[in-house]
């Protein structure tokens, strides 16, 4: 078992991080055609659409940030700032169960209309579906954790999450021997995520490498009606 323990959480995570980059890079040289959103807003356009994509993007967004932030901060930061580890414990259970539940709502919607609009599951390769099932599945399982985590109130399960995360970005070794004990959910968690960033070069989600940054500081163009 420590030796699939190791597998998973000591070699999987630079895999998985090795092909988020090297295929991105590679799809973008050899196949940009590819490289686009794919939206099927045109083929059926309506309200719950735009809902659900809003809520999905916001929610997406908050919880990319929230866990970038709350594992690979030191305790040592926030502590400095007057926030113990058990309050930094509640505060992320909270907002990751609001950030989540939009989120979750939002690719409810998402799934529900690519497999249920005839145009839309027509147009949708088996790509599509799955990276929405993934995150979906993703989705329930982080928010699964949130009651463990609650159970664990002094944030000992945060801590060793951190420590992991932070072993793994700085090639410390040990990482996973730290959450070898860990409750199985996060593990779960743990492994989907890394799974997530696996796929990813190899679906339409690296549209997120090309955030049109540059429509912020473009000039405008003024356009006179003739009277």
């Amino acid at each position: 078992m420590n030796y699939l323990n190791t597998l998973l959480f000591g070699y999987y995570p630079y895999l998985a991080i090795s092909v988020f980059f090297v295929a991105s890079l590679a799809r973008f040289e050899r196949d940009q055609f590819s490289w686009r959103t794919g939206s099927s807003q045109l083929l059926s356009s309506d309200e719950d659409f735009r809902l659900g994509n809003n809520l999905f993007h916001i929610g997406i967004l908050l919880l990319f940030f929230g866990h970038f932030v709350g594992l690979l901060t030191p305790p040592a930061v926030y502590h400095s700032l007057g926030i113990s580890t058990s309050a930094k414990q509640i505060l992320a259970v909270i907002a990751g169960g609001i950030f989540g539940s939009i989120c979750l709502a939002g690719i409810y919607r998402l799934i529900r209309r690519r497999l249920t609009d005839p145009r839309v599951r027509a147009t949708s390769s088996r790509m599509d579906i799955f990276i929405l099932l993934l995150i979906g599945f993703q989705l329930v399982l982080g928010l699964f954790t949130l009651p463990v985590s609650i159970y664990h109130y002094d944030g000992s399960s945060m801590l060793l999450l951190s420590e992991w995360a932070q072993r793994i970005v700085t090639f410390r070794s040990g990482a996973a021997d730290v959450i070898a004990d860990i409750n199985f959910l996060f593990k779960l968690h743990l492994f989907f995520g890394m799974t997530l960033f696996l796929v990813f070069p190899f679906s339409r989600l690296v549209h997120v490498w090309s955030v049109p940054l540059g429509y912020f500081n473009r000039p405008y163009q003024v356009v006179r009606r003739r009277g």
